[in-house]
């Protein structure tokens, strides 16, 4: 089915993880290529050059609202997309575009597939306006028990290669550091770019990758009827609407896992107490307190948790979470907007941060560090930022892996954080290493 997007929590390597959510067939799609948004329906396309999120501001507020015992479920019909992480900067002074992807695919679903890992229950929700024949399409794939589902782990090949050869990122790096040394900002996220030829199916990639790369804020996103797909393996959450409840779970401070117990022991205890990574992640921290201050009763923002280890399959973590209480003017879409891009993949100064990211990086980010996710008919909202993902053009892969330049950044060792952190994405078990310096 089009625009079919399931948004996967990981189990059952994340045993916390509540909720898979799975929809499809949009009745409405908002895609932005620069200025110009299609407004894309069965009958019609329309094109407007108004803020992509005043857009999106428009279609939440002309969503048919439910009432209030639907509140424990997280999605049950609403929109559900990506916001690229270019959208709505200047289109000049930019780097250039290297993928096909539009900057932002929001669809309007009328229905929810949602599984329950607690209670282990699903639930099929269909929306007041949504089509008999789309209902009777879902309930017909659901119930088709003849359906061959392939549980063979598949290794698709794929040979990636570097934008940028080490040598220019090292130089980058010193570039980022002297703007920091000359007070313009604090912390650059610098990100370098991969790329491989692939022919094989997206779909076949994202089971084998699920396999090895689980991560509680996944996502495989089918664009429309094409070969276009994002396949995200995120670790991070971005924006979290519950109620009136925001939260916010920033990452900063990573280090690779170790071979031995006891050299993975070492390095949580060498990321614990590095100053360096608790310096980074409290300023992401002041930064996206001041964010959720735009949208959030003055006084309600706390920090619960500062410095927690979270730990994957390749990498350990420092998370932080900050918490608010919006406003009663505000709205899921208002929340996302002033919040975005994420501050934990653009440094601070926020603004300064991304010039200087758009005068150093070999290419736009499209949809990586972007933010995907759903905003419900109810209100809630879940968002994670699109790190660890790949983006399927239909003739090649991209993918990203950057880390925060401070100060006293090694750039040797922060061009070899780029590889742990995405070293299970970019190599295929049939393939020689990647090739980093082309």
């Amino acid at each position: 089915m089009p625009d079919a997007i399931w948004l996967d929590s990981g189990r059952p390597a994340y045993s916390n993880s509540q909720f898979d959510i799975i929809t499809a067939s949009p009745s409405v799609v908002l895609e932005t290529r620069g200025k110009e948004t299609q407004i894309i329906t069965a009958t019609s396309t329309t094109i407007s050059n108004e803020n992509p999120f005043n857009l999106c501001e428009q279609l939440f507020s002309s969503l048919k609202k439910t009432v209030s015992h639907y509140d424990d479920y997280p999605f049950i019909g609403g929109m559900a997309g990506y916001f690229g992480y270019d959208l709505g900067q200047p289109v000049r002074d930019q780097p250039p575009k290297l993928d096909s992807l539009p900057d932002m695919r929001i669809g309007r679903y009328q229905w929810a597939l949602v599984l329950d890992h607690f209670s282990k229950k699903s639930w099929l929700f269909f929306n007041t306006d949504c089509l008999s024949s789309l209902k009777k399409e879902v309930i017909k794939c659901i119930n088709n028990k003849s359906q061959n589902i392939d549980k063979k782990a598949k290794t698709v090949y794929r040979n990636f290669i570097a934008t940028t050869k080490k040598d220019c990122y090292l130089s980058a790096v010193a570039k980022a550091k002297n703007y920091i040394l000359a007070g313009d900002c604090y912390q650059v996220n610098y990100a370098q770019h991969f790329s491989a030829e692939f022919k094989a199916d997206n779909w076949d990639l994202y089971k084998e990758l699920r396999r090895s790369l689980p991560a509680p804020y996944s996502c495989y996103y089918q664009l429309g009827n094409s070969k276009q797909a994002i396949l995200s393996f995120s670790p991070e959450r971005f924006i979290k609407l519950d109620g009136n409840k925001v939260e916010t779970k920033p990452i900063k401070g990573t280090i690779r896992r170790g071979v031995t117990k006891q050299d993975d022991i070492l390095q949580i205890k060498k990321l614990i107490n590095s100053k360096k990574d608790k310096a980074e992640n409290l300023m992401i921290v002041d930064l996206l307190r001041n964010d959720l201050g735009k949208s959030c009763i003055p006084g309600s923002i706390q920090t619960p948790k500062l410095f927690e280890l979270e730990s994957f399959e390749n990498v350990h973590h420092l998370v932080s979470t900050v918490t608010g209480v919006i406003r009663k003017n505000e709205t899921p879409v208002s929340l996302l907007r002033h919040c975005f891009p994420g501050g934990s993949i653009t440094g601070a100064p926020k603004k300064r941060a991304m010039e200087i990211i758009n005068e150093i990086e070999a290419c736009k980010r499209s949809v990586y560090c972007g933010s995907i996710g759903y905003i419900s008919i109810t209100g809630k909202m879940d968002t994670n930022i699109a790190i660890r993902t790949l983006i399927s053009d239909g003739e090649n892969l991209h993918c990203w892996g950057g880390g925060g330049i401070v100060a006293d950044s090694n750039a040797t060792d922060e061009y070899q954080e780029t590889f742990d952190k995405i070293s299970l994405l970019i190599k295929s078990n049939t393939t020689q290493e990647i090739d980093s310096q082309p």
